[in-house]
């Protein structure tokens, strides 16, 4: 991504540990990754990103930008002085994104003893050592521990990730157990906070590790066609077929079956030329495929993340690079509603009428829903009349963890009004139903967003609800009706935000 850095790297000028050995001393290293630090990213990147309605970055790390004194018994403990001021830039750029207005994803990018024994872990070596080296376990889960300890409290720090594409050896699972557990031991708010982990490109094994944990665990799963001799001399439009089909599908069984805990935090617009060397009009294959997987990922998972937003050389690779990507093979935005964020203090009065004309329907009608009465359909509730300017919206594709928390909290607090006489099932299809057309009302304050995880977001609601409200073998009642109010709360934001053209006469 930048080979500029490697112009006097020592060894083999691989990974980070030839750049903090090379360029003559340690201070000129440090110099030189200091400059890296300090110009690659900056604010105006920031605000770009929300200004074309991105609303979270995943942040890759090393352990060793945690400072030297995680750098003590590894690899990097020779040039430890080099990282010395590394985690203040860590926080700087949190810091810069959340002024922004954007969340951050924190990546265990590389792991003490590597992971993987790939490059970008920050070995050239090639080893993967963290799984068998008792030293380098201990190490991990305390640079894990401090993660947390440090992040768990950041508003727009949105999750963790454990690890980034470990080899899956037989005690991965184990190794990941360990982690969440010592993780979550670290505060009371430590033992909610989402925490994200790889799955060593095996989808449904850890799509059944997530499915047995009822704790906020997400998986994060990695979607390229450019690194083996099938994907080389697969054409481009039978990519975005395969995309569309049989990877949709199973995107779609591993997300169903974990409550939507999945993301796809790696993935990008590359192709080799053999493979658009089979297409008549190369740019609309690589559109076309683009568009597939973003499409894809956005219906069958919790949020997505493209590799990578900036490199050197940027405009000149639009497969690898998101900036050169956008307005190209990618749209020229991405917002939920269509529409960019309220940002003019002008428009807040429509977005109080909004949000206060919203009003959930009665339970009768909810009920009379639920046994196919006559009765109007809450599926058919009908939006205000009253004329509304249209609506500035931002997708949040994945729901910023401390608007969730605010939601949960409200909805914890909200009460029934009416229908006090309901059996447990029609109590639990009401308040599911109300509760999801509130939360489409309270993240459409919120950032206009969406809500992402859907069926973590539930299930929480249901414990922290208790079985005096959500009764035992209700559960399903109150999910189902959840996720209609939901979705009717959604359409009639929709509505506000793109009307349908008014016929004249």
């Amino acid at each position: 991504m930048t080979p500029s850095l490697f112009t006097c790297a020592a060894g083999q000028q691989l990974s980070e540990i030839d750049i903090a050995s090379g360029w003559g001393s340690t201070d000129s290293a440090r110099a030189v990754l200091e400059r890296h630090w300090d110009t690659f990213v900056n604010q105006t990147d920031f605000e770009y990103l929300a200004g074309i309605g991105i609303n979270t970055v995943r942040l890759p790390i090393g352990y060793w930008s945690l400072g030297p004194r995680f750098c003590q018994d590894t690899p990097y403990e020779p040039v430890a002085d080099v990282y010395q001021n590394s985690w203040g830039r860590v926080v700087r750029a949190i810091n810069m994104a959340g002024d922004a207005g954007i969340g951050v994803l924190v990546d265990l990018h590389g792991a003490p003893g590597s992971q993987n024994g790939q490059q970008h872990s920050g070995v050239s070596d090639g080893a993967t050592n963290l799984f068998d080296d008792p030293t380098y376990i201990n190490i991990t889960m305390s640079v894990l521990i401090f993660l947390m300890e440090e992040l768990v409290n950041v508003t727009n720090v949105v999750g963790i990730q454990i690890l980034n594409e470990p080899h899956n050896v037989p005690e991965l699972p184990a190794f990941y157990d360990q982690a969440i557990s010592a993780m979550r031991q670290v505060s009371p708010a430590a033992a909610a906070f989402p925490l994200y982990l790889h799955d060593g490109f095996n989808l449904d094994q850890f799509s059944d590790f997530v499915a047995n944990r009822s704790d906020f665990v997400v998986e994060d799963h990695h979607s390229y066609f450019v690194f083996t001799s099938s994907d080389e001399s697969e054409p481009a439009s039978q990519h975005t077929a395969d995309i569309q089909g049989p990877i949709a599908n199973s995107f779609s069984v591993a997300s169903a079956k974990q409550r939507r805990n999945l993301v796809i935090d790696e993935w990008s617009c590359a192709l080799t030329d053999d493979s658009l060397s089979y297409e008549d009009d190369p740019d609309q294959a690589r559109h076309d495929f683009c568009v597939g997987q973003m499409e894809v990922y956005t219906n069958t998972s919790a949020g997505w993340g493209f590799w990578a937003y900036n490199k050197e050389a940027c405009f000149d690779d639009p497969g690898w690079c998101f900036r050169a990507a956008v307005g190209t093979s990618l749209p020229s935005s991405f917002f939920s509603y269509g529409q960019p964020a309220v940002t003019d203090p002008s428009q807040l009065p429509s977005l109080a009428d909004l949000v206060s004309d919203m009003n959930t329907p009665p339970a009768s009608q909810i009920i009379a829903s639920a046994q196919e009465t006559p009765t109007t359909s809450p599926s058919s509730y009908d939006p205000p009349s009253a004329p509304l300017n249209r609506r500035q919206v931002i997708r949040r594709h994945g729901a910023s963890h401390h608007w969730r928390r605010r939601a949960t909290s409200f909805l914890s607090q909200s009460q029934r009004r009416d229908g006090a006489d309901m059996s447990p099932t029609q109590q639990s299809i009401t308040r599911g139903y109300s509760d999801g057309f509130l939360t489409a009302k309270i993240f459409a304050v919120y950032g206009w967003s969406k809500l992402g995880f859907t069926g973590q977001y539930i299930s929480d609601s249901i414990a922290k609800l208790g079985p005096s409200v959500v009764a035992a073998g209700t559960e399903g009642d109150y999910e189902e009706w959840f996720m209609k109010g939901l979705r009717d709360g959604e359409a009639i934001v929709r509505s506000h935000v793109n009307p349908e053209p008014q016929p004249t006469n």
